[in-house]
């Protein structure tokens, strides 16, 4: 029996989708399975896990050695991280090893020779969705809050680039800690004259910014970016009640729908299977079109992987890369969605 191929499971998340009880190694390993069936993997794939807490909750230390673990471990390729911040710790340490690795982060600077990336969520993509959406439904005058962090401040700029092509008008702006547990004060200075309001951030300073904009009686437009996607755990939408954000799931996605029928009781709601099933595709393919059996080998496979229907993303949505291509999905792959009575209604 030939000697597995090694992948590295990098996870620098506390809880949630992808935190320490519920790895996305299941769906990987589907496609995985697919290929072997139809013998275009030689072998067996075997997940190596690493964890480390990281950044905001945790610290950049954490995820660095869980990644050296893996670059000693002789993994051939690695999966994640998932935070846009580490993502920013891990590239030039992909770099530096010569480790192809795949980030399902949301910054596209987490890319370079070695380090791809299956988009979950953008630092720059999203803020022109939101944006375009504000000014398709009125909104003028807009009061943002964002994370004073990277991701809260790329959210911020590319926001602005958006409503100045579009002439909407940034009323107001808020700096809030990542981990701040009251809003008041920062949802107060971006509310007066505003039309609508915006959180831009990884999400923990969201339910403080919601319940502090419910409590001011405001009643426009309300929009936060892929944070939201942690309405799906229930309190967490109960607070955010009627608040749009942006998702990576769409209920037209025929690939996903397939992929549901085929998972069964295994399906869960949300666009967790979505995004675990496009890596386990990257992982799975990449593999398989490597020359050669060699980190460098992999690199190359992957960067073979072209035009796979995504799981992710409005229907048509692209999944690959190529030559200097590191974002894998092509497309469409925003979907706005709002919160309503604790379930995801697509908009």
């Amino acid at each position: 029996m030939p000697e597995p191929y090694r992948v590295g499971v990098l996870n620098d998340l506390a809880t949630g989708p992808g935190g320490p009880a519920d790895d996305p190694v299941d769906l990987l390993r589907l496609p995985v399975d697919e290929l072997l069936d139809a013998g275009r993997l030689d072998r067996d794939v075997e997940f190596v896990p690493a964890y480390g807490l990281g950044l905001p909750e945790g610290t950049a230390a954490a995820v660095e050695r869980a990644y050296a673990r893996l670059v000693d471990d002789d993994v051939l390729l690695v999966v994640g991280p998932a935070i846009g911040d580490n993502a920013l710790v891990v590239t030039p340490l992909a770099e530096r090893h010569r480790l192809p690795t795949i980030n399902w982060a949301g910054t596209e600077r987490g890319r370079g020779e070695y380090m791809f990336h299956l988009q979950v969520g953008s630092h720059e993509d999203e803020s022109l969705v939101i944006a375009r959406h504000l000014a398709e439904v009125g909104a003028r005058r807009v009061g943002v809050v964002h994370d004073r962090s990277p991701i809260g401040r790329r959210h911020l700029q590319f926001l602005q680039d958006e409503a100045d092509v579009l002439g909407l008008r940034l009323s107001g702006t808020a700096g809030i800690a990542v981990t701040a547990d009251d809003a008041t004060a920062e949802v107060g200075a971006v509310l007066g004259g505003a039309d609508a309001v915006v959180y831009l951030g990884l999400g923990l300073a969201a339910p403080p910014v919601a319940r502090a904009v419910t409590a001011s009686g405001f009643a426009g437009p309300r929009v936060m970016n892929t944070c939201g996607l942690r309405g799906y755990a229930p309190e967490f939408a109960r607070i955010i009640d009627g608040w749009v954000y942006v998702d990576m799931h769409s209920d037209g996605n025929a690939t996903l729908a397939a992929l549901r029928r085929r998972l069964g009781p295994r399906d869960r709601p949300g666009f967790s299977v979505a995004y675990q099933y496009d890596m386990g595709r990257l992982v799975a393919e990449g593999l398989a079109r490597a020359p050669e059996r060699t980190r460098d080998g992999v690199r190359d496979g992957l960067e073979a992987v072209k035009w796979l229907p995504a799981a992710q993303g409005h229907d048509g949505t692209l999944l690959g890369f190529g030559h200097r291509d590191r974002g894998a999905l092509h497309g469409r792959y925003l979907v706005l969605r709002q919160w309503r009575d604790g379930v995801s209604v697509e908009l």
